[in-house]
């Protein structure tokens, strides 16, 4: 079946190779394989006959001038139509393609110079933000009444009570695999009873706050530059300004209030669960019994650990409220600019967290060990 048809666009025989039928890339398609296989066999000095062609695109053209290699051939009947197919192919074909870009140390230069730049004016813009923050701030504690309650309440709700079911989970399974791990390890010293102070310190201290603030970053802090950013889209932030309504007053200020109030809390959240998380897999490994668990979790961790973990979740919070809403103010009016500043927002988040968090350990390095 292939070989009939295949002889309804191409014959060679004594007088030459004669093709007919539709040479184009809807015609050819089936048949492409076993066509490409016959002109490849088609003699260098053959005559080619396209008189009987109905039809001819630049697909079919190409195959033709791929399998003539490249040059016309000495005997070819063809109509005006065809050969000027055929001629712009001859034409794309000897187009010299451009030569890359030859890079020179200037060039990196300019570029290191063009990142410095970038981050200048982020830096500069979060600082403004920062300061149109305070000025907000100021201006509420000087008439309560202006208190934008509603939206607070609004995102309070949306960045942590639905951040909750989430955030169960993730720390949960974060204290039974610490838990499982240092089980391991444990069991063979025989200092089973250690486990407390491992996942106390680990959990309250450090795990606890840095991860809800990566989810939370991942989670509503892109959606809060997402917001923004679609309100830049549709221009509502300019209608907003037109109103006179603050933008730092009704978009600003309550995402970073919300946060600031739901991080700490999540905290707590994330962190009992993961200690609960912990005691089961230290329960099944190590036979560690609740009572003797919540009984030895003070004495091995100190209150003011407690203190530390809701104070990083607050400052935090903070953070990410800010870096949030300084990349959604920043979208421009495109789709393309929305994506980019949304996944700019969750990295920048997450690393300003990271450092934010090497700061608090340098600086409470001696607060809340146990003595």
């Amino acid at each position: 079946m292939a070989g009939h048809a295949l002889d309804e666009v191409f014959a060679a025989g004594a007088e030459g190779i004669r093709l007919a039928g539709d040479w184009t890339l809807r015609g050819l398609d089936e048949r492409l394989p076993a066509l490409r296989a016959a002109l490849a066999a088609a003699p260098a000095d053959a005559r080619w006959s396209l008189r009987a062609v109905r039809r001819m695109d630049s697909f079919g053209a190409l195959l033709l001038w791929q399998a003539w290699g490249g040059r016309w051939p000495a005997a070819l009947e063809a109509d005006d139509g065809q050969r000027a197919i055929i001629g712009r192919i001859e034409r794309s074909a000897a187009r010299a393609l451009p030569a890359p870009a030859r890079t020179s140390a200037l060039d990196h230069v300019a570029l290191l110079g063009e990142g410095l730049l970038a981050f200048g004016s982020h830096l500069a813009g979060f600082i403004a933000l920062l300061g149109r923050f305070a000025l907000d701030l100021g201006h509420l504690l000087r008439h309560p009444r202006d208190w934008p309650l509603l939206e607070i309440s609004a995102n309070l709700y949306k960045v942590g009570v639905k951040a909750m079911p989430v955030s169960a989970l993730v720390g949960c399974l974060v204290g039974v695999v610490l838990s499982y791990l240092s089980a391991l390890q444990l069991r063979t010293f025989g200092a089973d009873a250690f486990i407390v102070n491992i996942l106390g310190m680990g959990i309250i201290r450090e795990l606890g706050p840095v991860l809800v603030s990566v989810l939370v970053a991942g989670r509503s802090g892109s959606a809060m530059t997402a917001q923004l950013g679609v309100m830049r889209v549709t221009e509502e932030i300019d209608a907003l300004a037109a109103m006179g309504v603050s933008r730092g007053l009704r978009l600003v200020l309550p995402k970073v209030v919300a946060l600031v109030l739901a991080m700490p809390l999540l905290v707590l959240w994330i962190s009992a669960l993961a200690l609960l998380g912990g005691w089961v897999s230290a329960w099944v490994e190590l036979d560690i019994g609740l009572h003797f668990f919540l009984q030895a979790l003070p004495g091995a961790v100190p209150v003011a650990n407690l203190y530390i973990g809701l104070a990083k979740g607050a400052v935090f919070g903070f953070l990410i409220a800010l870096v949030a809403c300084h990349f959604g103010l920043r979208v421009r009016p495109d789709t393309e600019s929305l994506s980019a500043n949304t996944t700019a927002s969750v990295v920048s988040a997450i690393t300003v967290v990271i450092l934010a968090d090497a700061l608090f350990a340098i600086a409470t390095r001696s607060i809340g060990l146990p003595v």
